[in-house]
């Protein structure tokens, strides 16, 4: 991607401004770098009484700014978790600050929208979360949002405010082609992750098998659960996708269950590591060769297992927000 200097970036809604919050900071500092427009400088902090503050050092009146902040849990600079509450309201701060300063146009980068999970209904008495999150970026002030492979598609749907979701299907297909594996199948992790592993598949041009779940009734009236793989995968190379892996539970019984029919070598990739837990434990002692992510959410050093790979999703960020920033159209570069 050929990203142009600060210069030459054209002024439809004032100067292009960067700016970040804490939850994922690298990645911030990623798409500074690749578009050489310094990350504006403020103050993000907690207060002792727990009150979070944003102040920043120069004026953003006009501009056209980008603020780069996933709802994740994240770590502060010795590693400790940082809740994902603590960061949906220092978003929802920052978005705030840089409204009532007049800035031009303010785009919300949600690198990874915590609470998708809770995009439903799906029993009496529960809340629709990611609606109410949506709901709160826009009331905060954000005019644009910008996401990465969402839980569900319907959340586009839940913002009162434009936005683009972007998905990491390049980079995780583009490594996986460098492998140059000779006979492999993409599998979804569960019937859910179907239609995100198909359109994985087609686009490097393998088969599809799912692994399927479901609850049968033993002899003694109790339930259990079965599992059973759709598609042939005896002595082929597995990739088991997935939007996220987080606790790696699902990921696991795929694995498992692929290697006990006759698979190969196993893979896993996803465009989020949440890696809630002991994930990283469970995933280092697996029967699972690589385990391959991006960086939408941070990874502190002892979550960085040998069979771990983390893909950087800043060029693809970089290059959208130069098109958004442009008027031009983000589509089209899925289709270049």
């Amino acid at each position: 991607m050929n990203i142009p200097r600060k210069a030459e970036f054209a002024m439809m809604y004032g100067e292009l401004a960067l700016y970040s919050g804490n939850a994922n900071r690298p990645l911030a500092e990623e798409i500074s770098n690749y578009m050489s427009i310094p990350l504006g400088k403020a103050d993000v902090f907690k207060f002792p009484n727990q009150n979070i503050f944003c102040r920043l050092h120069t004026s953003v009146r006009g501009k056209d700014v980008f603020v780069i902040q996933p709802i994740s849990v994240s770590f502060d600079n010795e590693e400790r978790i940082v809740s994902i509450n603590d960061n949906l309201m220092e978003l929802l701060i920052m978005i705030d600050t840089l409204r009532r300063d007049s800035a031009g146009r303010i785009t919300a980068v949600i690198s990874y929208f915590g609470y998708g999970r809770s995009d439903k209904k799906d029993q009496p008495r529960v809340p629709i979360s990611a609606k109410l999150v949506a709901d709160l970026i826009g009331v905060a002030g954000a005019q644009r949002f910008l996401t990465i492979d969402l839980h569900a598609g319907q959340i586009q749907g839940f913002f009162d405010i434009p936005g683009d979701e972007l998905t990491a299907f390049r980079e995780l297909s583009g490594y996986l082609k460098r492998k140059q594996l000779k006979d492999a199948v993409v599998v979804a992790a569960d019937i859910g992750a179907m239609k995100r592993a198909r359109n994985f598949a087609q686009s490097l041009d393998m088969p599809l098998a799912v692994v399927e779940k479901r609850r049968v009734q033993t002899i003694d009236g109790s339930s259990a659960e079965s599992l059973n793989v759709i598609g042939d995968i005896a002595d082929k190379d597995c990739i088991i996708f997935d939007d996220e892996i987080d606790t790696a539970g699902t990921v696991m019984e795929a694995a498992n269950l692929l290697k006990s029919q006759g698979g190969a070598d196993i893979y896993a990739f996803a465009s989020h590591g949440t890696l809630s837990d002991f994930a990283t434990e469970r995933l280092q002692n697996s029967v699972i060769k690589e385990i391959v992510v991006t960086n939408t959410i941070p990874i502190p050093s002892y979550k960085q297992i040998d069979k771990l790979t983390v893909l950087s999703v800043a060029p693809l960020i970089s290059e959208v927000i130069r098109r958004i920033h442009l008027g031009m159209s983000v589509g089209a570069l899925f289709n270049e």
